[in-house]
């Protein structure tokens, strides 16, 4: 069983893409560095907002896995955009890439605009917590 519990009191709105509060019980916690869209030569791949997305998610659940983890034991995540609003114009799309990669068992998580990273070239990156048992 899951030491990672996910919370959505009815009196929220109904949470998409992300739970209103995870609990925690036992395990052992994981603390993933943030992941931008670079691939295994250090460059920044892709364009585009849902390309780097993917290939952030990707690290990061690489080094998730290295861990011993799986995408449902993620408890937090926070996702730094460096356009918020191109963030929501794609976010269904981003959604549909989330769900692809590391299913429905999502975190809490946050999204929060950044002036830039980095890589000058990346949109995005994405850190969190996770606890595996």
């Amino acid at each position: 069983m899951s030491p990672v519990h996910r919370i959505n009191p009815v009196e929220l709105s109904p949470p998409t893409g992300f739970s209103h509060a995870v609990t925690v019980t036992g395990g052992h916690l994981v603390f993933l560095a943030g992941q931008t869209a670079l691939d295994q030569d250090g460059e920044v791949v892709g364009d585009e907002l849902p390309e780097q997305f993917a290939t952030a998610l990707t690290n990061l659940l690489t080094a998730l896995r290295a861990a011993g983890g799986a995408p449902a034991d993620l408890a937090r995540v926070t996702v730094y955009a460096t356009d918020v609003a191109d963030y929501r114009r794609r976010a269904a799309e981003l959604g549909r890439i989330w769900r692809q990669l590391a299913g429905r068992d999502y975190p809490a998580m946050a999204v929060i605009g950044v002036a830039r990273l980095w890589d000058e070239q990346a949109l995005v990156e994405i850190d969190g917590v996770a606890v595996l048992p």
